[in-house]
């Protein structure tokens, strides 16, 4: 075999080798791209939350840090160190207020809660949007008293079709998506911060 002859066939295999490595590289994200069109047509009924889907097979925490609507939630409840119980059996329902929610709060509330020192303050405020057990919108009837895991309670209040929620200082937040059921519980989203009495 001559040396022309054997760097032709070197350069082949080179080239071969190379497009082997190309094609694996392409058909990885296809199938990767296959596995989440069959997740997402796996028969579950999804709500969409902030522009993604919220899966009820995924926990409360796995679906909250999709929506870009609850960025500041999140923020909070990481801040909190309230990952693991969010992301525990449960059941819970979370009144989730969207990041327009906290927006409402006075200027620099956020950044004072989410500091280490504020801590228990912001654990007492988060923990007063979640209540043991699941409530869907049918069993938030008129005039009911949710006792939350911070321990003081919230009234529900209809008004046509609409759920309000009343805190512990006279405050109303509406509930605006209801019944995201989650795998452990579901969420009620909410366009206000509610507040506990102390």
């Amino acid at each position: 075999m001559s040396n022309t002859t054997s760097t032709r066939i070197a350069l082949l295999s080179a080239a071969a080798i190379g497009a082997l490595a190309l094609t694996a590289s392409i058909t990885v994200p296809v199938q990767a791209q296959d596995k989440m069109g069959k997740s997402e047509m796996s028969g579950e009924k999804t709500v969409m939350v902030g522009g993604a889907a919220m899966f009820p097979s995924k926990n409360i925490v796995q679906n909250a840090v999709n929506s870009k609507d609850h960025t500041t939630l999140v923020a909070a409840v990481k801040a909190a160190g309230l990952v693991d119980t969010l992301s525990s059996k449960g059941p819970f329902t979370v009144f989730a207020p969207t990041n327009a929610a906290f927006g409402k709060l006075p200027a620099g509330t956020v950044d004072t809660l989410v500091k280490p020192e504020s801590k228990a303050t912001l654990t007492k405020i988060l923990t007063y949007h979640v209540v043991p057990g699941k409530l869907s919108a049918a069993d938030l009837t008129d005039g009911k008293k949710l006792t939350t895991v911070e321990g003081e309670a919230l009234t529900v209040k209809l008004d046509g079709k609409k759920v309000w929620l009343i805190d512990a200082k006279g405050g109303k937040s509406a509930v605006t998506i209801a019944d995201v059921n989650q795998s452990n519980g579901v969420i009620h989203v909410v366009d206000t911060v509610l507040m506990p009495a102390s």
